[in-house]
């Protein structure tokens, strides 16, 4: 009777495993869904009856079910490097002017860049063992339960192999419509972009949300194909089809770097019906022997690059220009649109910046304006139509009044920007604690915008000291809506820890007009604790270099008022450190003693994070290029700077570079 039982769980096993190759990699259903579902239930009953015959393959274990406690770091035995990027048609032809001068006559393999995560897939003898993500191309994350729930990622391969793969999980456009059809129906927050939803899925805990998801997989890259006798990258993509992982049809092999630019600029023109999300396109020298000649740089190969797509512009209706006060008490203007959809994410507002950007752009209430997403990430007006225009439009009017408090705004000579110089204006105080507590200043995790505005809307938050007086109201916190017993303590654990901090991010936080948190370190460096400064005349302020008239009276009007005095012996007294914690300069000759430029998007850190690093290790900051700047790094749509630093000769840096000589 068992033996029976056994072969049938092994039968149904085999005819549900084929239907899912056949499904969700090969796009070919061969049983229809009622033959499925019917084969899936008599599966389940049998395994739930005859546990220790279920299968390691079975496809009961894509339902999820699993919950962790925490994902572990899984270190990769080779590491996952990511790719250089190039932005044009000149950029592509001197990547292959730069292998030609180690590689004669090279063939190129052309992939689809998938818009979602990378990861990578362990097994032994032909049975997924570890899954996990890129992380910092050394150490990733083990999300082998989620992986688990994916129906294109084989559970069990068509052979006994030990091997690892690499590929990108990602959202299709179809799936992310149906998640987003029910979540509006249940007044959810809809999932913006295939992207981050399919990164936030793979990052649950618990793996039945996972497999709600439906994600998808394309397999691209195998670390060591040479040690399965392989003399191409493509014998490796076919060696992995034939294993039963899913490929890109899409990709091509090519002959010449014109075919490579034909490929681009097909794929293109395919891009929008395409079932997933592309970014760009990854363009490899196909030959290994010849990948192994050209080598790497710390952080990506010379031998691949990746094709980033233009920042796409889409038109909408500017429907008016809203103001809002920042923590300094600067007004900005900002852009009310109909909602559009650019690059997957849907935009409702862009920053206008100041009065001088709206009047430079001719911006007027009505318009017809093209929207892009500078680097993929910020949104912004490029442009109005005003071909478009219908007499409906209405000229832009700068207040001349704070929208919030009523007050009369100042403009100093020489400056753009309008402020309200009311300290007591509400909207300059929540924007004040927002900043406090954000990553660059006072570090305190879980401490959003949202939270920050709800805590002082019911009253818990009227001053920066009232932050470490949270943990007085834990009950009442718990009792919110929205607030859980875990989520609050976390909090008020990490307001207990940012008490540790070095005096710079509490300068930096406490929102001095001009000290940014470069000039809080300098600030922090010279005196070492707060009292020191405190009591520093503005002829000693003046000295310090970078430091100069206008930040040296900010500082010294701060430290006068009664009311700033009280705040810093209020948090001086709760326990927050007023001492300089900062280390011995790191010895890296790459930066010692040299100006660095940012220009564009870095997608690896935010630009206050990599100002830290450079100064860290012995290097200044610059906002401006000139004959002295020793080095530009180049984000993601790098701006003037960029050409500047060509004219001049000065060192560029890509992102990987830099983070390859940290």
């Amino acid at each position: 009777m068992e033996q029976k039982i056994e072969k049938r769980i092994e039968e149904l096993t085999k005819i549900l495993n084929q239907a899912n190759y056949d499904y969700y990699v090969l796009d070919d259903s061969k049983i229809t869904d009622q033959e499925y579902d019917k084969y899936l239930r008599e599966l389940e009953e049998l395994e739930a009856k005859y546990p220790h015959f279920a299968k390691e393959d079975s496809p009961t274990k894509r339902v999820g079910g699993e919950v962790i406690a925490s994902f572990q770091k899984v270190e990769h035995k080779i590491p996952m490097l990511s790719l250089g990027d190039v932005f044009n048609e000149s950029e592509i032809i001197s990547f292959d002017a730069s292998v030609r001068k180690v590689v004669p006559n090279p063939t190129y393999y052309c992939e689809l860049k998938i818009d979602g995560l990378s990861v990578s897939l362990r097994y032994e003898k032909g049975i997924l063992t570890k899954a996990a993500t890129r992380g910092n191309g050394v150490v990733g994350e083990d999300i082998t339960h989620n992986v688990k729930t994916i129906k294109s990622v084989p559970l069990k391969l068509k052979e006994e192999i030990d091997i690892e793969v690499r590929g990108e999980i990602f959202m299709s456009k179809k799936t992310l419509e149906k998640i987003n059809a029910e979540r509006e129906k249940e007044n959810l927050p809809l999932l913006q972009n295939p992207r981050n939803a399919a990164a936030g899925s793979i990052r649950q805990l618990d793996s039945k949300v996972a497999a709600k998801r439906n994600l998808d997989t394309f397999i691209y890259h195998l670390p060591n194909p040479e040690a399965y006798g392989f003399s191409y990258h493509h014998e490796g993509i076919d060696f992995m089809k034939k294993l039963g992982f899913k490929t890109n049809p899409n990709n091509r092999l090519v002959s010449s770097i014109s075919e490579v630019l034909d490929y681009i600029a097909e794929k293109q023109e395919l891009r929008p019906s395409l079932p997933y999300e592309i970014d760009g396109i990854v363009i490899k020298v196909d030959s290994i022997a010849s990948q192994q000649k050209l080598g790497f740089t710390a952080r990506t190969p010379k031998w691949a690059i990746a094709y980033k797509f233009p920042a796409e512009e889409v038109l909408t209706k500017l429907t008016d220009i809203l103001f809002t006060v920042g923590r300094t008490g600067q007004i900005t203007p900002n852009a009310v649109l109909e909602p559009v959809i650019v690059m997957g994410s849907t935009i409702s507002r862009a920053t206008l910046h100041n009065e001088d950007y709206v009047k430079e752009k001719d911006l007027m209430i009505n318009d017809i304006v093209s929207i892009r997403k500078a680097g993929d990430v910020i949104p912004e007006v490029v442009s109005v139509k005003k071909e478009r225009r219908d007499g409906s439009q209405i000229p832009f009017q700068m207040i001349t009044h704070c929208p919030i408090c009523g007050d009369v705004l100042s403009k100093k000579e020489g400056q753009v920007d309008y402020f309200c110089l009311n300290e007591k204006c509400p909207a300059r105080k929540v924007e004040g604690f927002i900043h406090f507590v954000s990553r660059p200043a006072m570090n305190i995790d879980g401490f959003g915008a949202r939270i920050m505005e709800d805590l002082y809307n019911f009253g818990f938050i009227r001053s920066i000291r009232d932050i470490y007086d949270l943990k007085k109201h834990r009950e009442d916190l718990i009792r919110l809506e929205g607030y859980g017993e875990k989520s609050v303590d976390n909090l008020l654990e990490s307001i207990e820890k940012s008490k540790e901090n070095s005096l710079e991010r509490l300068l930096f936080g406490l929102g001095i007009v001009h000290v940014g948190s470069k000039t809080a370190k300098i600030l922090a460096e010279h005196f070492q604790t707060m009292e020191n400064l405190m009591q520093a005349p503005l002829s000693t302020l003046v000295e310090i270099p970078d430091i100069g008239m206008t930040i040296g009276k900010s500082v010294v009007e701060y430290f006068a008022k009664e009311e700033n005095r009280k705040l810093l012996e209020d948090l001086k007294a709760l326990g927050l450190c007023f001492t300089y914690k900062g280390g011995p300069v790191l010895e890296n000759s790459e930066f010692q003693g040299k100006t660095f430029v940012l220009t564009g998007t870095l997608s690896k850190m935010g630009r206050e994070e990599a100002k830290e690093m450079i100064e860290a290790r012995g290097g200044k900051t610059s906002s401006s290029v000139s004959s002295k700047t020793g080095c530009v790094i180049v984000g993601e749509n790098p701006g003037s700077k960029y050409e500047k630093a060509k004219e001049l000769g000065i060192p560029i840096w890509s992102e990987e570079e830099f983070l390859g000589k940290l």
